[in-house]
């Protein structure tokens, strides 16, 4: 197995950085769509990139790609792959997916029929009829879109923004490969200090500190894949080596401050365990009450949306004096994640750009202020 093929999935607007980090792992992306980035590479992919992707949800292995506008095409193209390369004889293999603009609607019978595929592939390779499926856990995914069906393998188990660092979290929590995604857009400098005045868990600027570090946000957590009989330990060893060889010191500083005393010790005790005390400062503060100084910074925030926190009254307001403080503090450049509509007219000024987003399920827009009046 020389060359494999992979998908890594994201949340939607964030296919852009996911290729380039894939590029920059070296890997050769193949196919883009949303939510989703293919590419190839060797069995040393399923450890680099759980380990170094920030921005991708999970990384899958692609057993294929067929047409499926009916059941027995289903059954019939999904028991042609070569299932036994990766699923031993007593591995679990729960199937799951979705399906999107299709003929194939009935995701239990899409879900039954891939099941059964596989077991009669299997079976024909194993000699055998029943499987105790105790052993390692092989979750296949089939995901059918416009009658193809794609089937995968994932590799992550949980979910790759789960860095390790933030067991705990507030009402609202920023999605850990969001963060990231907004610190890259804000185009992080070593002498330019990140600021999130709206901190909660301390997302951020922990993701802004293990960027400019060159910490990779999985290097402190188990996968799925290391489980896999077809993988060598040898493999997760020279990623987890790699990965902390390419850890350096740094004299960028973020700030992570909120109003809320309670979420100002949740983000400390965050960044301790992500190991950015050096690099992140966390403390109390009104973000309406910020002041200019002579020091070059960058405000990159997550502000209440009036969905979890706070009333919409409240969050008029709240925007309203983000832009008379924000606007004071040129020429810092400002990065706001907001799901309001009326965002900039409430805020008072055009944003320079907005980049479309999403928070989970939220569809959110960064505001980014590159010149403030």
């Amino acid at each position: 197995m020389e060359s494999i093929e992979y998908v890594a999935t994201c949340l939607f607007g964030l296919e852009k950085f996911v290729g380039e980090e894939i590029e920059e792992l070296g890997y050769e992306k193949t196919e883009v769509i949303d939510g989703r980035v293919s590419f190839k590479g060797g069995i040393d992919a399923i450890a680099r990139c759980n380990i170094g992707l920030r921005t991708a949800e999970r990384l899958y292995l692609k057993m294929g790609s067929f047409p499926a506008r009916t059941f027995d095409e289903l059954f019939e193209n999904t028991k042609a792959l070569p299932w036994e390369n990766w699923i031993g004889q007593d591995d679990a293999f729960p199937v799951s997916g979705h399906s999107i603009k299709s003929a194939l609607f009935s995701l239990p019978d899409c879900q039954s029929i891939v099941k059964k595929a596989i077991v009669d592939r299997l079976s024909a390779e194993y000699g055998i009829r029943w499987f105790n499926e105790e052993g390692a856990k092989m979750k296949v995914e089939f995901f059918i879109l416009n009658d193809k069906a794609t089937l995968m393998i994932d590799t992550s188990g949980v979910p790759l923004h789960k860095r390790g660092y933030r067991p705990a979290a507030g009402a609202a929590p920023l999605r850990e490969t969001l963060a990231a995604a907004m610190v890259k857009l804000s185009r992080p400098r070593e002498n330019v200090l990140l600021w999130d005045p709206f901190c909660g868990s301390g997302t951020i600027a922990i993701e802004a500190a293990c960027l400019m570090t060159g910490t990779s946000p999985g290097v402190g957590r188990r996968y799925a894949a290391e489980d896999f009989f077809d993988v060598p330990e040898s493999v997760w060893v020279r990623a987890r080596e790699e990965a902390l060889d390419r850890v350096h010191k740094t004299e960028f500083e973020a700030f992570a401050s909120d109003i809320d005393p309670q979420m100002v010790e949740m983000a400390k005790a965050n960044v301790s365990r992500a190991g950015m005390d050096k690099v992140v400062k966390c403390f109390v503060k009104d973000a309406l009450t910020i002041e200019k100084s002579d020091r070059r910074g960058t405000i990159v925030c997550n502000p209440p949306y009036g969905e979890r926190l706070m009333t919409p009254i409240e969050v008029s307001r709240l925007y309203r004096g983000m832009g008379r403080t924000f606007s004071s503090l040129a020429p810092w450049q400002i990065y706001i994640l907001s799901s309001a509509d009326d965002f900039e007219h409430l805020y008072g000024q055009k944003a320079d750009k907005v980049k479309r987003m999403y928070n989970g399920m939220i569809k959110c827009g960064l505001f980014q202020y590159f010149k403030q009046k």
